[in-house]
């Protein structure tokens, strides 16, 4: 690799970094996790560091030279400016008050000594989902992107370039609020967000969500069910598991998210009028067949009009787990080219 020219992507997450290495002509050079340990519960300060020997990492691993690197793109997860300050209200991984207002792009950028480019996770993702699935024509398509995870993320695409709004926070899905008379059971509370919203689609669609809202609504309905007996926070994780086998308590759990993704879906179709649909996040880390009735769920529930329907496609973000460290690795490859958005990818 001597000589040539490299950017570093790392998708900061709640328990793990992830990195990447992109070469200047498109190729990826790691084609699995490279995770290390975030350390963003311990502050800013152990974060950043634990960023940086991802950085190093990363390097090591594929035999690149630290003089080889142009620039950096960084994600973290929202809401958080499009200059990566986490929002003054926190974030979904940044709970501790001394995030609060925290420049985090400025701060690895100081500590590496090179550019740092930064976008949310969501968008990351999207950015990459967009260029995997549109290629050549990327430039002139647009797409609308769900991650859903511990929260929901999200990502406009608008001719092969993320939105990202006036203060950054374009894109904020999770916290879109959404109809719920055909996503909730009659009886069914009114969920909450850990935002303080009531309603929005992060309420339903999230891994908190499944803790904090759904299941125990559902372990009313299903009371001897294996998970009644579990921890609330494990009893969530482990319904994914419980989705895949085709329990009928898991599924009713995931067929609510799905439609609150096709009611989220359904208000793009209307604001945006995008090409593309993409579902990603932990959700869709499952079998195929899981993996496929999600999509088909989310996609029966998304009201489109003909004309649209003729156009769009509704697909799952690639390469799940990295989507979002390759994403922001594009980012700062098309900022070291000076182009408004990334080339196409060459290789996988």
């Amino acid at each position: 690799m001597a000589g040539t020219t490299v950017v570093v992507g790392i998708d900061n997450g709640g328990t793990n970094n992830n990195a990447t290495v992109l070469t200047a002509d498109g190729r990826f050079l790691v084609d699995h996790l490279v995770e290390t340990p975030s350390e963003v519960r311990a502050g800013p300060e152990a974060a950043v560091e634990a960023m940086a020997g991802s950085f190093a990492e990363v390097l090591a691993l594929t035999g690149v030279s630290r003089d080889q690197v142009q620039a950096v793109g960084l994600d973290t997860p929202g809401p958080a400016s499009a200059t990566g300050v986490i929002s003054s209200k926190g974030s979904t991984n940044f709970s501790q008050p001394a995030w609060r207002g925290h420049d985090i792009r400025s701060a690895l950028e100081r500590r590496l000594g090179l550019p740092v480019v930064y976008h949310n996770d969501g968008n990351a993702a999207a950015l990459y989902a967009h260029h995997v699935h549109f290629g050549a024509e990327a430039m002139q398509r647009s797409s609308v992107s769900a991650i859903v995870g511990t929260g929901l993320g999200g990502g406009l695409v608008e001719h092969g370039r993320v939105v990202a709004g006036a203060a950054g926070m374009a894109g904020e899905l999770g916290h879109v609020h959404i109809p719920l008379t055909q996503v909730l059971a009659a009886d069914q509370p009114v969920p909450t967000c850990a935002c303080g919203f009531a309603g929005d689609v992060e309420s339903v669609a999230s891994l908190t969500a499944i803790e904090r809202n759904l299941l125990p609504y559902w372990l009313t309905r299903f009371p001897d069910h294996p998970l009644a007996d579990e921890p609330p926070s494990r009893a969530a994780k482990l319904v994914r598991g419980y989705g895949e086998r085709g329990d009928e308590m898991a599924r009713e759990i995931f067929a609510q998210q799905a439609r609150a993704l096709g009611a989220l879906f359904t208000i793009a179709a209307n604001f945006t009028d995008p090409h593309a649909y993409f579902v990603g996040g932990g959700v869709v880390e499952t079998g195929p067949e899981f993996r496929d009735w999600f999509l088909a769920t989310v996609r029966e529930h998304t009201a489109l009009r003909d004309e649209q329907a003729a156009l769009a496609t509704f697909a799952l973000v690639p390469d799940r787990d990295m989507a979002g460290a390759r994403g922001a690795a594009l980012a700062a490859l098309a900022t070291v080219r000076a182009l408004p958005t990334p080339p196409p990818l060459v290789g996988g």
